[in-house]
């Protein structure tokens, strides 16, 4: 959940939507994100919305209390079922991400869940996600969200060594999210993730090799793994340029990537998403295959993007600020945009280009497709899927892939 929000046409009091962004509804899938935005410490490289206590010391008071938040959160769900009227749609995946979700009371959570299946319903193979630090959770609170509905949980490793941990300012230590996989499998949990981050700052190639295998002796069926960015503003852009700590390069970069491939390939692992590797189709993250998908998801909470029927909007940032506006029955909306057909295809490019099935060859424009035929000649695109009308991105390609979409969105 990025701290910045974007310019946009003022959103309506009442949060209601064009009369077109509903439209074909029907045929699109309906998922929710509700952001969490606390945490009890701020990483050195976090530049997502969220907020330790201290930063809230003084800023809202009781309006921007964890103790009051699942009720807050529940009104703009409510909210989102009088905006929708009488939209048929089942919910087809919930994620509850951060922050850190489990400083809430795992009840609060559950009340969050029961709030969208009471207003809309959820699908029976409904997927529902709770992102989780290792040193937050404990067998019982594992226990008590699978009670809840949640049957999937991610939580954030980012590396197995000591010293990569400290660069990065978290708080758990080596050993913790293996063991908290084995404490989710046992409390029932049918899919588990590990979260890595590769490229912090004397991290070294070995380093990398032991947090993966560490991923893989902990035995979740999915894994993501993510160069680290080194956003301004955020504690570790402040410690590289005063020279603390190195910074790594692309080319560090690419190679750790490679390493994590060929180490995940080797363990039954299979990409579906450039950073996204699952051991099969069914431990796929449903909720961000729709989000690549261009599906319709509502986003609640502090700073949250919403998307229904191109139809674009986000929130206030800050948690007094939401609750106020929520308590005085008016959406929390900051802004908004209404994407036009460009916008629409190049997102589509954009997104699908990053998915192992790729994209459609028939969204480029001449300049776009004339760029693709150099994609596959220079062995950044699959052939077979090419020839069948798809670009696809070899594993070289992946390296590349951000250099990529700029040339095929022309």
């Amino acid at each position: 959940m990025p701290s910045v929000l974007p310019d946009g046409e003022p959103m309506p009091e009442d949060g209601s939507l064009p009369r077109h962004a509903l439209d074909g509804s029907g045929q699109r899938p309906l998922a929710f994100y509700l952001h969490v935005p606390y945490c009890a410490t701020r990483c050195g490289y976090c530049d997502f919305n969220t907020y330790t206590a201290s930063e809230l010391r003084g800023s809202g008071g009781a309006l921007a209390s964890r103790d009051t938040y699942a009720g807050t959160l529940t009104d703009e769900i409510r909210l989102a079922r009088k905006v929708l009227g009488d939209d048929p749609r089942q919910v087809q995946t919930v994620f509850v991400g951060g922050g850190t979700p489990t400083l809430l009371p795992a009840a609060d959570l559950g009340r969050m869940l029961a709030a969208v299946r009471d207003e809309f319903g959820l699908a029976d193979d409904a997927e529902v996600t709770t992102e989780a630090n290792p040193d937050s959770v404990d067998p019982r609170y594992l226990a008590e969200l699978r009670e809840a509905g949640f049957n999937r949980v991610s939580f954030g490793m980012q590396s197995a060594r000591q010293h990569v941990l400290k660069v990065l300012d978290r708080t758990h230590t080596p050993g913790r999210p293996e063991a908290c996989v084995a404490e989710a499998r046992a409390a029932g949990f049918d899919h588990v993730n590990l979260d890595l981050i590769y490229g912090t700052p004397g991290e070294s190639d070995d380093d990398w090799r032991a947090s993966l295998d560490a991923v893989i002796g902990a035995g979740p069926d999915h894994v993501s793994a993510y160069a680290l960015i080194v956003e301004e503003g955020t504690r570790l852009a402040g410690r590289i340029r005063r020279g603390e700590v190195p910074m790594t390069d692309d080319d560090v970069h690419a190679d750790r990537y490679l390493i994590a491939e060929e180490k995940l390939a080797a363990a039954g692992y299979t990409w579906y998403e450039v950073s996204n590797w699952a051991t099969d189709a069914a431990a796929r993250c449903r909720h961000n295959e729709l989000y690549w998908r261009g599906a319709d998801w509502w986003g609640a909470g502090p700073g949250a993007h919403s998307h229904v029927g191109g139809v674009r909007w986000w929130n206030v940032k800050h948690p007094a600020a939401y609750a106020q506006a929520l308590a005085e029955g008016r959406s929390p909306g900051a802004g908004r945009e209404v994407l036009s057909a460009e916008d629409r295809r190049v997102e589509r490019i954009l997104l699908e280009l990053r998915l192992s099935d790729g994209c459609p060859l028939d969204l480029l424009r001449p300049a776009g497709a004339e760029a693709a035929a150099r994609a596959l000649a220079d062995g950044l695109l699959q052939p077979a899927p090419y020839e069948e009308g798809r670009a696809v991105l070899t594993l070289r390609g992946r390296l590349l892939a951000d250099a990529v979409v700029r040339d095929l969105v022309d």
